[in-house]
């Protein structure tokens, strides 16, 4: 059975943000609210890196563990989802995520800033596929039409994947085998070049060369 999941390779990410855009439109996420940022560490120095980050859909999700109602659920594709008539906004799973993925409007104390919000991998939530209530309170579900979340699939260099965990697992071994052999060439190369120091002749054209 397959198990949904992100990756996201930080050696590709260039911040331009069109996940994040392309989130925010498919789903039309309430204005203050991010389902996906883009995260970076080390900004203009040297060892810049970039992740884009959103729910990764955890097999033992800490938010589902600290929920005092039981809102969130699992898919049988392994995506965490939650249902908003169920959540009381209470701010818990804000708190127990390391990615920041659960999201609430900025203004009042937690259970009166309204329902928690975050990314539902394109996968809607309870109500009926591609119903009105489940656009409505969740965002496009892409998943029922065979189709993988926009985020992914709007990312130019990709470095933003989604799919089957095992697939994904392919491609970023891969990735990881190339980058090793070109780092090695480029070794080969290095060790194999000869430097001649310059004679003091330099300038000059040599019968020898």
């Amino acid at each position: 059975m397959a198990r949904m999941k992100f990756y996201c390779d930080p050696e590709r990410c260039i911040e331009c943000n069109a996940c994040v855009t392309a989130c925010k439109n498919e789903n039309e996420v309430p204005w203050g609210v991010n389902r996906r940022r883009v995260v970076t560490i080390n900004d203009g120095d040297e060892g810049e890196r970039s992740l884009s980050v959103a729910c990764m859909h955890c097999s033992d999700a800490p938010c589902a563990t600290v929920c005092p109602v039981d809102c969130f659920y699992t898919t049988q594709d392994g995506v965490v989802l939650h249902d908003k008539d169920i959540c009381i906004g209470c701010g818990y799973c804000f708190y127990a995520c390391p990615f920041g993925a659960p999201q609430f409007p900025e203004d009042g104390a937690f259970a009166t800033r309204g329902k928690m919000d975050k990314c539902t991998f394109c996968a809607g939530g309870p109500e009926a596929d591609n119903s009105s209530d489940e656009h409505r309170k969740y965002g496009s579900n892409r998943l029922a039409e065979g189709k993988l979340p926009l985020c992914a699939e709007m990312c130019s260099t990709k470095a933003l994947l989604a799919g089957d965990s095992d697939t994904i697992s392919d491609i970023y071994r891969k990735r990881v085998i190339n980058r090793s052999a070109s780092v090695m060439a480029r070794g080969v190369s290095y060790r194999d070049a000869s430097f001649r120091a310059p004679s003091s002749g330099a300038g000059k054209s040599s019968a020898k060369e």
